[in-house]
């Protein structure tokens, strides 16, 4: 459960290590376009991510395993390279494995609130 500030979910912002690998092709900050964004975002199970990524986050990054998704990983695979090239998260190859984070600073800075919203969304399930 995530922690809330008056009923507002409070996004967890980790410091970036030291000695990461490079991050993978993504957009500029100021390449990031909304439409896309909002494309990305608009399944269910990305949001999900996206929403888990900036609430419960224990490290500054995590794999896809992490997630406990019941997919096959083709499927994962589709949908972090479509969160990673629309811009919303970074991802990083550490040998095998590819890691993945909120974007969060470049998205406040071009789009601010959104990210609030999708910290305080509510999955159908959930109600």
């Amino acid at each position: 459960m995530s922690a809330t500030v008056r009923g507002a979910p409070v996004i967890r912002v980790l410091p970036e290590p030291e000695g990461l690998p490079e991050p993978l092709p993504e957009p500029a900050v100021e390449d990031l376009r909304l439409e896309t964004v909002l494309g990305a975002l608009s399944d269910p199970l990305r949001l999900r991510i996206v929403q888990k990524l900036l609430l419960e986050s224990e490290t500054f990054d995590h794999s896809c395993g992490w997630f406990g998704l019941d997919r096959p990983k083709s499927s994962l695979t589709h949908h972090f390279k479509a969160l990673r090239e629309a811009g919303v998260t970074r991802q990083r190859q550490y040998g095998l494995e590819r890691r993945s984070h909120v974007r969060v600073t470049d998205l406040n800075a071009r789009f601010p609130g959104l990210l609030d919203l999708v910290a305080a969304w509510t999955p159908p399930d959930a109600t």
